[in-house]
């Protein structure tokens, strides 16, 4: 007696018909619903928009800010930067009926343990930079600008404004924008190409330079990497914030080619570009490979590959 007759049957499982899909339905849809590509476009016209409407609206209130590069304008135009990208994700969470935690930002973890030791990571980080810099004779950290009271009010400032940037550039690069890319085309293929976008959006800035774009896109890699082990973007917020407040307020060096006001010394960097990273800053440098390099082992032995269920192996997401 064979299986089928012990069961009592010997006829096939029926077929479930699939439902006839249109042209259009092919076009825009998969079995997930919109495609991913179509999601980040409509993602994409929500954060535009949201971006727009406010600073519209704060130029109506406040009107435009005088030094575009002081901290109080970095941390006004960061913070509008993003509650675009959040407001955004938010509308997106609705459309696609998922709960907000899933882009990398859970509240319920917000500035808790991994952003303190992504603080801790950056500080490293931008101390083992400019120490390396140093012992080659290519940095000097003068005598001190602020005192007191004063570093410290102006510590404080910088401190929010960096959160802000932190809290920014990681969600608009690797928070939805990452979590729906990936289902496309899987994680790291996303996080190459966000990357890439990430150091060309800074050759916007006055004295950045090819290689110093290089060192963003490799940092980018690096929290991608700090994403994918620990689930979320809290360590990649506070180690890009600390890295960019060691760089403008600690040390007072130029920051992906900026060198901004009301920074802690007389700080200077001298000697070749490829030691110092010329007006780049410490970026620009050949050790911030090296840095970076360090600290993505760092992360590899603190926090260790996850088991990856067998729906993420096909499209690798960031839980």
């Amino acid at each position: 007696m064979d299986f089928e007759s012990a069961n009592g049957s010997s006829s096939s499982p029926p077929v479930v018909a699939q439902p006839h899909r249109g042209l259009l339905e092919k076009v825009f849809l998969n079995d997930e619903g919109l495609r991913a590509g179509f999601r980040l476009l409509l993602y994409g016209l929500f954060w535009v928009t949201f971006s727009y409407a406010l600073q519209f609206a704060t130029v109506g209130f406040f009107g435009f800010p005088a030094d575009p590069f002081s901290p109080r304008s970095f941390l006004r135009q960061e913070l509008l930067s993003f509650m675009a990208a959040i407001g955004a994700a938010v509308l997106m969470g609705k459309v696609e009926r998922r709960p907000m935690d899933l882009y990398g930002l859970p509240w319920s973890r917000g500035f808790g343990k991994l952003f303190w030791q992504g603080w801790l990571l950056g500080l490293v980080e931008v101390t083992l930079l400019i120490g390396f810099i140093a012992a080659f004779g290519g940095y000097s950290f003068g005598s001190f600008s602020l005192h007191g009271l004063e570093a410290a009010r102006w510590g404080a400032l910088w401190f929010v404004a960096f959160v802000s940037v932190g809290l920014s550039e990681e969600y608009l690069f690797r928070g939805y924008t990452q979590y729906t890319l990936a289902q496309g085309m899987g994680f790291w293929p996303a996080a190459v190409l966000l990357s890439t976008l990430f150091g060309a959006v800074h050759l916007r800035n006055p004295g950045e330079s090819y290689v110093g774009a290089a060192g963003v896109v490799a940092t980018g890699l690096v929290f991608a990497f700090a994403l994918r082990r620990t689930g979320n973007l809290w360590l990649a917020v506070g180690w890009h914030a600390s890295f960019d407040f060691g760089e403008t307020f600690l040390y007072s060096v130029p920051d992906s080619g900026m060198l901004l006001e009301r920074h802690l010394s007389s700080a200077t960097l001298h000697g070749a570009t490829w030691l110092t990273g010329g007006t780049v800053g410490p970026e620009g440098s050949v050790f911030s490979f090296l840095t970076m390099g360090i600290l993505a082992l760092v992360i590899h032995i603190l926090y260790p590959a996850r088991e990856i269920e067998p729906a993420q192996e096909e499209r690798p997401l960031p839980n």
